[in-house]
């Protein structure tokens, strides 16, 4: 097993702490999606208008809307209409109904505690070369609200539903930047294994998942065991839709924690990507909040901030050069905020600050919806500032 230059000294203290999981991360710093590396490889040689015609069919209609493509391609598709045996739709409705009914909750841990975690790992060195989440924070979070929103409406992950066909555009983009990036002068293998590696996209995909979890119950959020397994049963699906490899899929909430653990243990510091990522992140997030003036937006900023550093730790704040705080009081005041809005909407809802909006219309309203409907067209380069929106 070569080990990329950046994980020399943390590889070596993750393996005194847990030696077997530590070479599993590490095995996959290497490695990418296979299968939907495969599928960009033979589109590539199509053209752009092809590729992007066959991408679109084959998630909107799966293998038998595209007879002409590669054999390849059709058999992808076709392998990702199968349902795991472990998915249960019905019991997936306890989910739903936990994260839309904390959903203002969840959304908070997801910009202040869950988006600070992901970008900490040399995951941003991926993005920050691609520019697609430096120069469009506020839009990338739509992006990623509208992903979340989608999977954990009632039948969300169905064929046919949004949440299903945004978890495998995901992985086509995901796929495609790999294939970029191995093009790029500025990708370094011997220092950071491969672009979107394996190891990252499942360390993303638990930290999204289980992570949340913790910082929304962190939070005020009260959910049930059988709703977080519920919870954790969507994400699992979703992860798999966006191509996690079998033996990096977790299995239940503690299995997340465990390779979210064992993945921040085998990541170097953060770099200064991860610092330009979580910093632009955090400040797109007033602007999502609706804070429209100056003043307004540096409040809530402020406010996200020392939630963050309340929620990932001094150390991990100091690190991405958060601005200092005293944090001791800021999850108790924001959990009795959180409960008497909660009281409030139930009791005396005529006493709500005007314009307030419910979890599930607030949800909606910070997600990204666009008129010609969703896109399916990839990046065509690795740079975001050479390419239009996605």
């Amino acid at each position: 097993m070569i080990v990329p230059s950046a994980y020399t000294e943390s590889y070596a203290r993750a393996r005194a702490f847990d030696a077997a999981n530590a070479d599993l991360y590490m095995r996959h710093v290497h490695l990418g999606d296979p299968a939907a590396d495969d599928v960009v490889r033979t589109l590539h040689a199509l053209g752009s208008a092809r590729r992007g015609a066959i991408l679109q069919a084959g998630i909107e209609g799966g293998p038998m809307a595209i007879p002409d493509a590669p054999e390849n391609v059709r058999e992808f598709f076709a392998s990702m209409d199968k349902v795991p045996d472990w998915y249960d739709h019905d019991f997936a409705q306890l989910g739903s109904r936990a994260f839309y009914r904390n959903s203002n909750i969840f959304l908070g841990a997801f910009v202040a505690g869950v988006l600070t975690d992901g970008f900490s790992t040399l995951i941003s060195k991926s993005f920050g070369i691609t520019g697609m989440l430096i120069d469009k924070g506020a839009r990338r979070l739509q992006q990623n609200n509208r992903h979340v929103a989608e999977i954990f409406l009632p039948g969300g992950l169905a064929r046919q539903s949004d949440g299903w066909k945004l978890s495998v555009r995901i992985r086509m983009i995901h796929a495609q930047m790999r294939f970029l990036l191995s093009k790029a002068e500025e990708w370094e293998y011997d220092a950071w294994g491969s672009p979107l590696s394996a190891a990252h996209i499942a360390f993303g995909a638990a930290t999204f998942s289980a992570v949340l979890l913790k910082y929304a119950r962190t939070l005020g959020a009260k959910v049930t065991d059988d709703e977080s397994a519920a919870f954790m049963m969507i994400w699992r699906y979703s992860a798999s839709l966006m191509g996690i490899v079998p033996e990096m899929l977790f299995e239940n909430e503690k299995h997340a924690l465990e390779i979210n653990a064992i993945g921040s243990r085998c990541e170097p510091p953060p770099s200064i990507e991860s610092c330009q990522l979580v910093h632009a992140l955090i400040n797109g997030g007033a602007i999502l909040a609706g804070m429209e003036t100056p003043a307004d937006r540096r409040k809530m900023t402020k406010l996200i901030y020392r939630i963050s550093r309340a929620l990932v730790g001094d150390e991990l704040a100091d690190q991405l050069r958060f601005p200092p705080a005293v944090t001791f009081h800021v999850i108790p005041l924001w959990r009795i905020t959180n409960r008497s809005q909660e009281l409030l909407s139930k009791y005396l809802p005529a006493l709500m600050p005007k314009g307030h909006k419910g979890q599930f219309e607030m949800m909606l309203s910070v997600s990204l919806y666009e008129d010609e409907g969703m896109k399916y067209r990839v990046p065509e380069t690795h740079h975001n500032e050479k390419d239009p929106p996605r």
